[in-house]
């Protein structure tokens, strides 16, 4: 299920806001949190989840350090946010206050089939990366490769995964980024240009000529940029795109691999 726009905007205003009323570029969680007596405490609960909100007499956030979601870290930054995400909507505050809704675990690449998640995920990311401040980085490129998300990452101090989710959504240049384990897609995000372009193999399989599949073939690669055909990622019965181009760009880790796809 997808956020309808009126909610969509509704939450990047509120995210926003919050976010903005600080100069900084890397929103301070901290400041946010004391600012709202929020108790964040940070612990090892093994493999349970990454990060969850709670109430008891108050709301409080456990964030799973096991996992690696400390205050220094990107993804303890956004699984951070994704908790505020909870306590700062309205209704998702609310129903856990009352009861409606129990708590429960957020993890990181996953439930975002569920819409209070997809929710909470996009007021993280506007939190992280305010459209305002985020696209305005953004034209400061002139033209679009890797490099671009891989800088952008590293001055919001966000993953290079929540980076290119939020480029995707505001940038400058049409981007697709793809999630797969086990050579399955688990999820993929596009900008609106490239949002019903059907996949060359299917809607959840990786395509067999990408270079996510040759990852997942070999089980051996590193991250690198390469320049494939359109039709290796992409269907197209008309024939249009026969002889376009395209840049793949894997990153891959152990059963993982995270593609962002981009027309040259």
């Amino acid at each position: 299920m997808e956020i309808n726009n009126r909610r969509k905007n509704q939450i990047k205003d509120l995210a926003e806001f919050l976010a903005l009323e600080y100069d900084e570029t890397i929103t301070p969680l901290d400041k946010i949190a004391k600012l709202e007596e929020l108790p964040v405490f940070y612990d090892d609960y093994g493999n349970a989840f990454d990060g969850t909100l709670v109430y008891d007499n108050g709301f409080y956030i456990h964030m799973n350090t096991a996992l690696g979601n400390t205050p220094e870290k990107e993804r303890g930054r956004f699984t951070l946010a994704h908790e505020f995400g909870h306590y700062f909507i309205d209704n998702h505050r609310i129903a856990l206050k009352k009861g409606f809704l129990e708590p429960h675990p957020s993890r990181y690449n996953k439930n975002k089939h569920q819409i209070i998640e997809r929710e909470a995920d996009f007021f993280a990311s506007c939190l992280l990366m305010p459209e305002k401040r985020f696209r305005l980085d953004c034209e400061r490129f002139r033209r679009f490769d890797f490099s671009v998300i891989d800088d952008l990452s590293k001055k919001y101090h966000v993953s290079i995964t929540a980076c290119a989710i939020r480029f995707a959504d505001v940038g400058t240049h049409p981007i697709m980024v793809v999630y797969m384990e086990d050579n399955k897609i688990e999820w993929k995000w596009s900008s609106k240009e490239l949002q019903f372009l059907r996949l060359a193999d299917g809607k959840n399989c990786v395509p067999l000529d990408s270079l996510a599949s040759q990852y997942f073939k070999t089980g051996t690669g590193q991250k690198r940029t390469e320049e494939l055909w359109y039709i290796d990622w992409f269907e197209d019965k008309n024939d249009n795109h026969l002889n376009c181009k395209i840049f793949e760009q894997v990153i891959p880790y152990k059963n993982k691999v995270l593609s962002i796809v981009w027309r040259a």
